[in-house]
């Protein structure tokens, strides 16, 4: 998806260095998913994870410097409370707040071919367009990959955030969020209904027949190039008009919170792999509260 899908391949060796507060905030970053922070009285490290929120199970992976610097922490923390996602009574409220004001429906906002093509993908996956007509679109972005009618299709699929949690809670680790659900979904209410129908269309269309985009996707994904990352999200147009919304004002919000939780012990951040790079970007604004982060292979 192309909200999701933020990742174009340039130098895959660089020099594994700290980088500490410099004025240079366009210094290459290292190709690597997986960065540890210290450094302004931190006792013990803390690290953040770039995820992708869902992959084929072929390209999964987790490298060792990755399971390490899991086990070395006190609690796990995702871009929102993944627990509170399995809680009926977080997600029933929510759901409530998915439905587009008024009367407004897919139909009015996009084109017969591109309301068919709609219609067909979430009839393939088993959501027939009668239960999802009046939904907000980016809201169906994030129900239109997989397919909910074959198990099989599913277990190919693999959510980072699904796996590091069920790992939190094997080790018996805290849990916790970045921000609130809430809060995710009032920034659809700031987009308007028809660029979020044009997103949906194109995140299906990306799906289908094994697209460039996603190939490329997973290709910077698998080789960590996240500048890469940030230079195809870069090429979406419709995330470089809510740039400032969907990426710059919540990595900024995240920062107060990441070093409250440092403060109180080691934690592992876990955020969707488009967030680290960029100069606004979560590991360039740790540098510039005056941490040093250090990339791990």
């Amino acid at each position: 998806m192309r909200i999701i899908a933020l990742f174009s391949v340039t130098l895959l060796f660089l020099v594994a260095a700290p980088l500490q507060a410099q004025q240079d905030k366009d210094a290459p970053l290292a190709n690597s998913l997986l960065w540890e922070i210290t450094g302004k009285g931190l006792e013990k490290p803390s690290y953040v994870f770039g995820t992708i929120h869902m992959i084929d199970r072929e390209h999964y992976f987790l490298t060792d410097a990755a399971k390490e610097a899991f086990d070395k922490v006190y609690n796990v923390t995702f871009e929102i409370d993944m627990e509170e996602m399995t809680d009926l009574g977080t997600l029933m409220p929510l759901m409530m707040k998915a439905f587009m004001r008024g009367d407004t429906t897919l139909r009015d906002l996009l084109s017969e071919e591109k309301y068919t093509l709609v219609s067909n993908h979430f009839q393939e996956i088993g959501l027939p367009m009668m239960f999802v007509e009046r939904i907000k679109p980016m809201f169906l972005s994030a129900l239109a990959s997989g397919d909910m009618s074959d198990p099989t299709a599913q277990q190919d699929i693999v959510s980072y955030e699904m796996e590091l949690m069920e790992m939190a809670q094997d080790k018996e680790k805290e849990i916790m969020g970045l921000e609130t659900a809430e809060y995710q979904m009032s920034m659809f209410d700031s987009i308007p209904y028809r660029v979020q129908a044009d997103m949906l269309v194109a995140s299906i269309q990306d799906q289908s027949g094994g697209s460039e985009q996603m190939e490329r996707m997973i290709e910077l994904y698998t080789t960590q190039n996240i500048e890469g990352m940030q230079s195809l999200m870069e090429e979406d147009q419709d995330v470089l008009d809510y740039q400032d919304l969907l990426l710059v004002t919540r990595n900024r919000n995240w920062i107060p919170v990441m070093e409250k939780r440092m403060a109180d012990g080691p934690s592992f951040f876990a955020v969707g792999a488009g967030h680290l790079a960029g100069a606004e970007g979560v590991l360039r604004l740790l540098v510039e509260a005056g941490y040093t982060i250090k990339p791990l292979f």
